[in-house]
């Protein structure tokens, strides 16, 4: 045992190892797009976003905004809705076609889009999206726009994805803050030579896209409403409107104050003029496979943390190791030899207390003499010593072992189990293979929205594995309806992850976010979970119904079930689930860190260091199964059999303290506004945990199943 477990842990360390280049290794496009001098290069603007709050809006539905022409650029008129798979949709993406002209190798100094017109409403918009710290997603050649940064040595650059509004200053007269919207947009386009024939042909490559931005006033413009020197130091485009006092002293006739802002429209409008500049620039520096390495760049400084969440994971995995070996060696191991040798459980007490009861009736008949009187008799020392072995024997026949007439007892509810047991073999299913996929390159940011897209195909392709698991555990506890339990199993979880989604999409749909899912949408979301899941489900379920056999279980049931004594405070189900769930929750918690800044807290970047989560996972994971093991065997010691929704809850313990984990980095890390966002923060997160706790909840309860299966199975009890 000793011998496995440090072959187990090399392993793991040498799988550690790689780690440095498999989260560096990526797939960054299906096929180069090449061009050459002069070709049309679209322009596509998608959505704007903030760290600030939860909604999205798509570009072109902002009032103050440039809205699309219709005419022609790059061979698609302005306006047109590209086609976006289901994880682009879902996570908000709006990606339409521009009126922004490019052409490979084309610089322009200035280039007039429009003067858009828009009235107070418009104006307050914009200022609540500028307050809010509001972003812009364009994209070029699958490249999205990108801030660009320089360390502080100034040895390198990286890229924030997006770029700014507008940006907020503060009136040196009054104090009071001023709104600027940025509304000329400098566009830098570094491109190199196409690798391979293209390239001899004179095609080229675009490696990087850079966003520069500012706001220049309306004033001091010419004949085409350019800026006469973009590139000087000027004012600024403040997005203010002044009040109309006339309108607001006839409005509030008996008031000696008039306010500053009116949410009537009394026709007031103001004028924004955008334009942008366009430059091409050579870069051989950036291969055209490293040309998301930029946009990494905040995750390649922080590897040592990484690293340290591997060595934080590793040490509690390893104590919790020789905690599960020290129980099997000196407990189990010497109980079951112990056992095998003597016969059968219930044989061997009857033996021990018919002897204990000769050895307690051994007196002189009566008129016998003895050599001695009673009084003057010596003990005999040998049965005062087969006296106590016998003791030890009877009370060594204790605690685990006399559950074997009920430890596969069918639990409570079991027809909720079972079906819970199939979801979660199909979110590990699913898991497993998202995270194989992200280790191999395969799942990169360039594939947009391909994480939850092919998330979404595998949980409903693992629709027949959730079935067969349901139907097969549904078996082994006795049920005979497995058309209900199928049914069970294809709509209980699912139903809460859709019930929930379509809440949500509700309250978003209500504040004309894009983040809402379009009725097209939803009910292809119902034909996936009805039309193709539930068929999937019921195929598994026949199949491991029918086809398979249940679970074999080495000790019969009772007929009369065995009172279950008093149990100790930290057996208890709500203390032991909370004890047991802290450990799991310690290997995972600064890996989780990350994970939380890059969903909430910094949109612009992208996580994408699977090799160091899917490591993570794995330790997780086997932290789970001794903990599980752990738990069950102290249950069992108590003479408590009711282990099978215990041990899903112990396994899924360490969610509520990812959730409690969430609260925090709510309250503590983020600065988000507004109780939208507050009410999508806590439900998503809630969502999160749920899955989370029912995926390693299966695991516990597939690992203590295993765990009390092969040691009542190496004793002998009829």
């Amino acid at each position: 045992m000793h011998a496995d477990f440090r072959i187990s842990l090399y392993r793991l360390l040498a799988l550690a190892s790689t780690i440095r280049l498999v989260q560096s290794f990526y797939i960054p496009g299906w096929s180069i797009r090449t061009y050459v001098d002069n070709e049309a290069i679209p322009l596509h603007v998608n959505k704007v976003y903030s760290d600030n709050t939860h909604l999205q809006y798509a570009y072109y539905d902002l009032p103050f905004i440039c809205p699309p022409s219709g005419k022609k650029h790059a061979g698609h008129a302005s306006g047109r809705s590209v086609s976006l798979n289901l994880g682009e949709v879902l996570r908000g993406d709006r990606i339409m076609t521009s009126d922004y002209d490019l052409a490979m190798g084309q610089d322009q100094e200035c280039q007039y889009l429009c003067s858009h017109v828009t009235d107070r409403k418009g104006v307050k918009r914009a200022q609540k999206l500028v307050e809010d710290g509001y972003v812009v997603d364009w994209i070029v050649d699958n490249l999205p726009g990108a801030t660009s940064f320089v360390t502080v040595d100034r040895s390198h650059k990286y890229y924030a994805a997006g770029f700014k509004i507008g940006y907020k200053d503060f009136s040196s007269d009054t104090g009071k803050p001023r709104y600027f919207i940025n509304n000329h947009l400098t566009l830098v386009l570094r491109w190199r030579q196409a690798p391979g024939r293209a390239g001899d042909n004179g095609g080229k490559v675009i490696v990087g896209f850079e966003v520069y931005t500012k706001s220049m006033a309306a004033e001091r413009r010419d004949i085409t409403g350019c800026p006469r020197d973009s590139h000087a130091e000027r004012n600024g485009l403040e997005l203010y409107i002044a009040p109309n006092n006339t309108n607001l002293a006839s409005k509030y006739p008996y008031s000696s104050y008039l306010p500053e802002q009116d949410e009537d429209d009394d026709g007031s409008t103001l004028t924004i003029p955008y334009s942008y500049s366009v430059y091409f620039r050579e870069d051989d520096k950036i291969e055209w496979s490293k040309r998301w390495d930029l946009y990494f760049n905040n995750q390649e400084e922080s590897s040592s943390i990484h690293w340290l969440a591997i060595f934080n994971s590793l040490v509690i995995c390893g104590l919790l190791t020789a905690v599960v070996v020290m129980i099997w060696n000196r407990t189990l191991s010497g109980d079951v030899k112990g056992h095998a040798k003597d016969g059968p459980l219930e044989e061997g007490m009857m033996k021990l207390k018919r002897k204990k009861l000769r050895n307690r009736t051994q007196s002189p008949r009566l008129g016998e003499k003895s050599p001695a009187g009673l009084l003057d008799q010596k003990p005999d020392g040998n049965q005062d010593i087969d006296f106590s072995s016998d003791e030890e024997s009877l009370e060594d026949i204790t605690g685990w072992k006399l559950l074997h007439g009920d430890v596969f007892r069918p639990p409570r509810n079991a027809g909720v189990l079972a079906p819970l047991i199939g979801s979660g073999m199909q979110l590990l299913f699913m898991t497993t293979a998202l995270l194989i996929l992200g280790c191999s390159g395969l799942l990169n940011p360039s594939f947009r929205g391909g994480f939850v897209s092919v998330g979404m195909g595998l949980f409903v392709f693992a629709g027949i594995f959730s079935g067969y698991f349901s139907a097969r555990v549904y078996k082994t506890f006795g049920g005979l309806n497995w058309r209900n339990n199928s049914l069970m199993t294809a709509l209980l979880f699912p139903g809460l992850l859709f019930s929930t989604i379509f809440i949500l999409n509700l309250v978003v749909w209500a504040q004309e976010s894009s983040t809402a899912l379009p009725f097209g949408t939803l009910v292809a979301l119902i034909a996936l979970w009805l039309l193709i899941q539930l068929p999937l489900v019921y195929v598994g379920s026949w199949y491991g119904y029918h086809n398979s056999q249940p679970y074999e279980h080495p000790t019969k049931t009772n007929s009369i079930p065995r009172q279950i004594p008093e149990q100790a405070w930290y057996t208890k189900h709500i203390y032991a689930v909370l004890l047991a769930g802290l450990v799991p929750f310690a290997v995972i918690f600064i890996e989780l860190l990350f994970v939380f800044r890059s969903l909430w807290q910094d949109k612009s970047g992208y996580y994408y260091v699977f090799g160091f989560l899917s490591v993570v996972s794995l330790v997780c994971i086997i932290t789970v199964m001794e903990i599980t093991i752990v738990a069950t065997y102290i249950q069992l010691c108590a003479e408590n059999y009711n282990w099978w929704w215990q041990s899903v809850f112990i396994g899924g313990g360490s969610a509520f303290w990812v959730f409690l984990y969430c609260v925090w980095f709510y309250l503590t890390k983020l600065h988000m506004k507004g109780f939208i966002s507050g009410l999508l923060f806590f439900s998503y997160s809630f969502l999160a945990c749920t899955v989370y706790g029912l995926l390693i909840g299966t695991v516990g309860f597939l690992t203590a199943y295993f765990f009390v299966r092969r040691i009542y199975g190496a004793i002998k009890a009829d």
